[in-house]
């Protein structure tokens, strides 16, 4: 044994500390560094344009008008819309896990051809443009629809449509988020439990279920918020009875040109919105931090026996039913012109003639415009996505568990509210953007950005951190170490980011709304113009576009399930 000299032993000693301490200040400043341009762009593209609406709305000659709160508030119309919000929220969530429980079961436990296919199939309505659902579901449940055709049935205008719309909005996010952990769970636990005499349900309800319990609870969260906050669905198939706050947000703000009472349903809604999102952070922390996961490809086998075969026979058949059908219904639509089944409403979209004035440029001109504007918003929303998922590599502290709620704000704040924010706030130099077409992307990018973070960050946070700490020793800088160790790891979650933030981007609605010139229209803001015309002509071309932005999400999504071989991230 070598012993050490005692004033080397002491000299490492006081070393030592002070190496951590630099190092952990070191690492601060790097955290800090990554932080300030997610920060900077949230808060003059998120938190600005936000804050000028509400100050706009609740200020008078200078002086706030908080009275006016209190006079919102006690309206009973208004009150009649909150109620209505909060209980069809919870109504459409309930439905979606009863609706897609058993689907998240089949597809975690059973495999069966075509199953990577029809993951993909599952998830295109969550892509899909809220006016797009609305105009599926016009099709199947609407006037002229499949059910007043054969029953003589409608259920547009009726809450049933809203609440089916949702499931149907919804039901990836169940499968997705319980299903991608359902099949990550050790069967061998619930068969041991079921070796000590437990039954089959008494062994899931004691062991499976609790294990499920953060993760469903994420996913019921998510859902209420969706659908809380829900905008072209509601508009579309709830017609005059029926608003959400969202919605009477929009009509305040766009038909009643009332900033106060708009001012104080952002700020309702923000404040439910956050409560939310706090909640949801705790879930995930907490299913992040009490389960052992094991390679997918363990848990999975072909159905046995008539039982099991049956069910997933009837897991596929509400697929068929809820998910297919709108969809086959909508493209059937688009092809049933005047003289029967053509191209009529499809060559149509080629001229701007015959629309009434719907459009300044020809509708088919929308398609290029949302392919530019959602590349440009993809590039944004993978940088600053990119930048605030490996701040929030490391999970401790407040300040990162606050910045991770900050960035999950736009999914929930008032996509009306923010894009008329950016009419009355971005209109004086340096920031005059409103004649400028980058402002579509930057509305865009807000919605894509929380995808890119969630997609990256749990595999960003599974890289070991011996890695970047061998990095650190061989003398690279934190910098170098994360392009040379996390960067190509994480390369595959970034594509997938990317094309997630691809295909929201080209379905975002409320915001664009309202920025997007009438010579530039994106193809969901010229579907919902098209829809507000009477017209057979009119109401073919809407289905066309809707089919056309169908399949390009379509697309996207099947090109992510290709090179999506794990089941990181929550979408």
């Amino acid at each position: 044994m070598v012993l050490a000299r005692p004033e080397v032993g002491a000299g490492a000693a006081a070393r030592g500390p002070a190496r951590g301490a630099a190092g952990s200040g070191r690492r601060t400043a790097v955290r800090l560094g990554l932080m300030a341009l997610p920060l900077a762009f949230f808060g003059v593209f998120f938190a600005y344009p936000v804050a000028a609406i509400v100050s706009r709305g609740l200020k008078d000659g200078g002086q706030w008008q908080f009275a006016r709160v209190g006079e919102v508030l006690t309206d009973p119309a208004i009150g009649h819309v909150l109620w209505f919000t909060t209980w069809q929220a919870a109504a459409s969530t309930a439905l979606t896990l009863a609706v897609a429980l058993p689907g998240a079961y089949a597809f975690a436990r059973f495999d069966f051809p075509g199953k990577r296919m029809l993951r993909a199939v599952v998830t295109v309505p969550f892509v899909l443009p809220t006016v797009v659902v609305g105009s599926a579901f016009l099709a199947l449940l609407g006037r002229g629809g499949l059910l007043d055709e054969w029953w003589g049935v409608r259920l547009d205008t009726t809450v049933w449509a809203i609440l089916i719309a949702h499931v149907f909005f919804n039901y990836a996010v169940v499968v997705r988020t319980v299903g991608g952990l359902w099949a990550q769970l050790d069967p061998r636990q619930e068969e041991a439990a079921r070796v000590l005499g437990a039954g089959r349900f008494t062994a899931w309800r004691r062991v499976t279920l609790p294990a499920l319990a953060p993760s469903v609870a994420a996913a019921a969260l998510m859902v209420f918020l969706f659908t809380f906050t829900s905008f072209g669905v509601v508009q579309i198939l709830g017609g005059p009875h029926y608003a959400t706050l969202e919605v009477e947000i929009y009509q305040q703000t766009a038909q009643m040109l009332d900033l106060p009472t708009a001012a104080v349903l952002t700020l309702l809604q923000f404040v439910a919105v956050a409560a939310l999102l706090a909640v949801h952070a705790w879930t995930v922390r907490r299913r992040e931090a009490t389960l052992r996961l094991v390679d997918p490809s363990r848990t999975a086998r072909r159905p046995r026996g008539a039982g099991q075969w049956a069910f997933l026979a009837s897991v596929l058949a509400v697929i068929a039913v809820l998910i297919l059908a709108p969809l086959v219904v909508l493209v059937l639509r688009s092809f049933d012109g005047p003289d029967g089944y053509g191209l009529a409403f499809y060559r149509a979209l080629a001229s701007a003639d015959g629309n009434a004035g719907t459009f300044v440029v020809a509708p088919l001109e929308a398609i290029g415009n949302s392919l530019a504007y959602g590349l440009a918003a993809t590039a944004i929303a993978v940088v600053v996505g990119g930048l605030a998922a490996a701040a929030l590599t490391r999970r401790e502290g407040r300040l990162v568990r606050g910045f991770d709620a900050l960035l999950m704000l736009p999914l929930g704040t008032s996509a009306v509210t923010v894009g008329f924010g950016f009419l009355i706030s971005l209109d004086k130099p340096p920031l005059d953007l409103r004649a400028s077409w980058i402002l579509v992307p930057l509305a865009q990018a807000l919605v894509g950005v929380p995808f890119v973070v969630r997609t990256v960050l749990p595999v960003l946070r599974a890289v070991d951190a011996r890695l970047r700490e061998a990095a650190a020793v061989l003398g690279a800088s934190p910098l170098r170490a994360w392009r040379e160790v996390d960067l190509p790891l994480v390369g595959r979650a970034l594509g997938v980011a990317a094309g997630f933030a691809f295909a929201v981007s080209l379905g975002e609605f409320g915001a664009t709304v309202f920025i997007a010139r009438p010579d530039s229209p994106t193809l969901p803001v010229a579907v919902a113009r098209l829809l507000g015309r009477p017209g057979e002509l009119t109401y073919g071309q809407a289905m066309a576009l809707s089919t056309i932005l169908m399949l390009v999400c379509a697309a996207a999504l099947l090109v992510l399930e290709r090179i999506r071989t794990d089941r990181t991230g929550e979408f």
